[in-house]
């Protein structure tokens, strides 16, 4: 089977490509529409996780909520990379060029592949996102890379102490690291997208 034998959607465009990542129970069409409020036009790529709970899909595996399968979860980063380079090739897409956009369990397993497989990804934004490796992550160089983390302060999946520990290991290895909190709980803030949107339009090393 090729890796784009996968459920996806591509959405032809220009500038830096998205790529979305749905979160539990989502699928391929679910975070589309962020792309009109984040940026009009971009090439988007958005395959649905490939792992089922209860009929659920995900992206990889979770022993009881808040309790990733890391086994799995390191497999399945590396498949969502060869399914990246495949689609690189197919849609004529920059190697290493995507911008992650993932909520809850699409932003964790985009936060897994820039600390497994960094070159995938050029940037990323985590709406909702927890700590994807319990132990001590892979000892990567993340300089250059750009990342937002959005998470809720009434969150009760992804705390103040996951935002902290994930935002903490990100900036260890390098990362320019934006926090953009809200106050809501798990979700994404409508009203936060035009600072993301800003964001992604906003050059590396600015200091925004």
């Amino acid at each position: 089977m090729s890796p784009l034998d996968r459920p996806h959607v591509w959405l032809p465009g220009s500038g830096n490509p998205l790529l979305l990542l749905h979160g539990t129970g989502g699928d391929e069409h679910d975070l589309l529409p962020l792309r009109e409020h984040l940026a009009p036009g971009a090439p988007v790529l958005s395959p649905r996780g490939t792992v089922s709970e209860h009929g659920m899909p995900r992206f990889f595996r979770r022993l009881a909520e808040g309790v990733f399968d890391e086994d799995d979860l390191r497999l399945r980063v590396d498949e969502l990379a060869e399914f990246l380079a495949a689609a690189e090739q197919r849609y004529d897409v920059t190697p290493g060029s995507w911008t992650a956009v993932g909520f809850s369990n699409g932003a964790n397993i985009a936060s897994a592949t820039l600390l497994r497989r960094p070159d995938a990804l050029a940037a990323a934004v985590l709406l909702a996102a927890m700590v994807p490796f319990r132990d001590e992550p892979p000892a990567v160089d993340l300089t250059g890379k750009r990342v937002v983390v959005s998470n809720g302060r009434r969150d009760p999946m992804a705390t103040a102490a996951h935002t902290g520990a994930l935002v903490a290991q990100l900036r260890a290895r390098g990362a320019d690291v934006t926090e953009l909190p809200h106050d809501g709980g798990h979700g994404i803030d409508a009203r936060l997208l035009p600072r993301i949107s800003g964001w992604l339009t906003t050059p590396a090393g600015s200091g925004r």
